[in-house]
């Protein structure tokens, strides 16, 4: 059974750090191409980061240098470093990837960031 498990939210002040972190079971690690969306409630969720097997990144536009995506294949975990947080980045945190043509989820972490 496949698992995704979000933690490392919480609330922080502008300007502040997050370290997010997805651990994964049931999947081929190695082999996945890991994903982090966001969701504000009443929003649709939206790209974050994008991590490939091979460790190629992409980022979301309004990231703007200010995350990173990560992976460590030992512990088939992936990781998302939050700086400079803005209280517009205040949401729900997905850990996601797709495997074996299933589209999968985590239940999210909530990242607040006051002002």
């Amino acid at each position: 059974q496949v698992h995704l498990v979000e933690s490392g939210g919480g609330l922080v002040q502008s300007g502040g750090a997050l370290r997010l972190s997805c651990a994964t079971s049931g999947i081929r690690f190695g082999l996945a191409h890991m994903n982090w969306y966001r969701q504000v409630p009443g929003k649709q969720r939206e790209f974050v980061a994008r991590i490939t097997s091979n460790g190629t990144t992409s980022y979301a536009g309004f990231v703007k240098g200010r995350f990173t995506i990560s992976r460590d294949n030992t512990r088939n975990t992936a990781q998302l470093q939050m700086n400079l947080l803005e209280p517009e980045d205040t949401a729900v945190y997905y850990c996601n990837t797709n495997w074996k043509s299933r589209d999968l989820w985590g239940r999210g972490t909530l990242v607040t960031v006051s002002s």
